[in-house]
C-alpha cells in the first residue's frame, strides 16, 4: 500500500482545481483544511480512503 496519494479538489470559492497529499495511513476517513492555492480561500477537505482499493474521494465544503 502506498502511504500518500495526489488527488484533486475544486476550491469551494473560486472553482479552481487544487491539488493535495493524503497520507493513506491516517484513517479511513479524514477531515483537514487546505487553502486554494488561487484565492488563498480556506477549503474543508472530507477525505474517506478505501483501505483495500486504496482509491479516495475528496469532498470539499466551505469553512465556517
Amino acid at each position: 500500500m502506498n502511504q500518500e496519494e495526489s488527488c484533486t479538489y475544486r476550491c469551494t470559492y473560486c472553482g479552481q482545481l487544487n491539488e493535495v497529499f493524503v497520507d493513506l495511513t491516517a484513517g479511513t476517513n479524514q477531515v483537514f483544511v487546505e487553502d486554494c492555492f488561487v484565492c488563498c480561500r480556506p477549503n474543508v477537505l472530507k477525505v474517506k480512503v478505501d483501505a483495500e482499493s486504496d482509491s479516495v474521494t475528496i469532498e470539499a465544503e466551505f469553512e465556517g
